[in-house]
């Protein structure tokens, strides 16, 4: 590995990226960062833990910039909750040894999982009291044992293909495609499929999907510009038989058939379901069942769904919530499931055929609420990364439900939202936080609010 080494009091040039320095590693941040400094300047280190002493290189380090990135290469004052990495490609110092960058997606694997949820928790404390003004004590449930080491739990994963057609995975962010030969976060499955073994030339990423309950696999191919269908088709040859293959167009979401269904059947709470390609699902084999469990428990428990209750399901996608709903209320109450993504709103008419009480819409949330003004008992919002918004938030409060279940996968976006429902006078009646991504800094939230007295 080649780099500048430079003290932690030395001078640094205009451009420091790839140097190296020794630095303490301070506390967590939002986005699987500790934030460490260097002549004042903020550096948001990845790979380390508070408390340690490091050397890190500098994986972004402009002049101009207001903070710096960095990666630890080596650990010199070790933290008692470091444990030996499981993934070697994912390993910083190890990775660095080799002279290639980590991969992403395992940024918290060198920590102990209570570790690991201690600092989610300390993350979503602080994004609760910087944006919502909320000084609240939080605690990160595990989800299913930890007998497995916190592995073997993703359903769902993409990858991209390194030079030579290999399989692998991005550095963070990073072009750099670093070969794997191995996913330990993922199901037994995908792992037996063993696609690094396949010459997967002219193919740009390759997403595949192994339902927890056992049934068909489906495994997605986005071919490069120019890739024949023949040479499609020799790598169709090379792939398991039992699984089925689709090809896709990650920019319009395109499906086409190669072999088997374009759709895979997943199953939780009693129901199955149907996903088509890309479309949205859970990606710990435990987290439908357990958010289910969640949205449920505080909707019916605070007596806020029961028969006859007119309830919505937003950002529904294939109708995770939407059926254990249409359940509660039975055939005297309403649903009303609203989802952007055709393709998704789709699979969500199929899933939920024959359930005259459900509606599907499919649509913009802010945009149906609109055109559809109504009263609700209550209401799941299960919104993307970026939330549901301002003026989402103003629909939501002005359309009069009891209660609403917010399940959020950012702390940040939740926070967010939770100030403007608490300006509108809504307060956060409960909260639970759960771990449903072990060794990554995500995690995966249910909030209960309810309007102030």
């Amino acid at each position: 590995m080649t780099s500048n080494s430079i003290s932690a009091t030395g001078p640094v040039a205009p451009d420091a990226t790839g140097s190296e320095l020794v630095v303490d590693v301070g506390p967590v941040a939002h986005g699987g960062h500790f934030v460490a400094r260097h002549e004042g300047r903020v550096i948001f280190v990845r790979h380390g833990i508070p408390g340690e002493k490091v050397r890190v290189r500098l994986t972004d380090a402009g002049e101009s910039s207001r903070f710096w990135r960095a990666d630890v290469v080596e650990v010199l004052e070790a933290s008692p909750d470091r444990v030996p990495h499981f993934w070697k490609p994912a390993d910083s110092p190890a990775s660095w040894r080799r002279g290639t960058p980590p991969v992403g997606g395992a940024e918290l694997g060198h920590i102990t999982l209570d570790r690991q949820r201690a600092l989610k928790a300390e993350v979503l404390a602080e994004q609760l009291k910087r944006l919502a003004g909320l000084d609240l004590a939080t605690v990160v449930e595990p989800v299913g044992s930890d007998d497995d080491g916190g592995l073997g739990w993703r359903t769902r994963a993409g990858f991209a293909v390194a030079p030579g057609g290999r399989l692998g995975m991005h550095a963070h962010r990073s072009d750099v495609v670093v070969p794997i030969k191995e996913m330990p976060l993922a199901l037994a499955g995908i792992n037996h499929l063993a696609l690094w073994d396949v010459n997967l030339s002219g193919i740009a990423r390759v997403e595949v999907a192994v339902p927890a309950n056992g049934s068909r696999p489906l495994i997605l191919l986005a071919p490069e510009e120019g890739t024949t269908p023949k040479r499609l088709h020799s790598i169709l040859s090379h792939l398991p038989h039992d699984v089925s293959v689709a090809s896709f167009d990650p920019g319009t979401g395109q499906v086409l058939q190669l072999r088997g269904r374009t759709w895979v059947q997943e199953t939780a709470a009693g129901h199955d379901y149907r996903v088509t390609g890309e479309g949205f699902w859970q990606i710990h084999k435990d987290a439908p069942d357990t958010l289910v469990g969640a949205v449920t428990g505080y909707l019916a428990g605070g007596g806020y769904l029961h028969p006859s209750s007119s309830v919505a399901d937003l950002y529904a996608g294939a109708g995770l919530f939407t059926a254990p709903l249409a359940d509660a209320v039975g055939v005297t109450g309403s649903v009303l499931s609203v989802e952007g993504a055709p393709g998704t709103s789709r699979d969500a008419r199929k899933n939920l055929h024959g359930q005259a009480h459900v509606e599907i819409v499919q649509g913009r949330v802010e945009r149906v609420l609109h055109q559809r003004p109504r009263a609700f008992d209550s209401l799941v919002l299960d919104p993307p990364r970026a939330g549901a918004g301002k003026a989402v938030v103003k629909q939501l409060m002005a359309s009069g439900p009891r209660a609403i279940a917010y399940v959020s996968c950012d702390p940040a976006s939740f926070a967010r939202d939770l100030g403007y429902f608490h300006n509108g006078g809504w307060r956060l009646e409960s909260l639970r936080a759960f771990d449903l991504y072990p060794h990554t800094h995500h995690l995966e939230t249910v909030g209960l609010l309810v309007p102030g007295r």
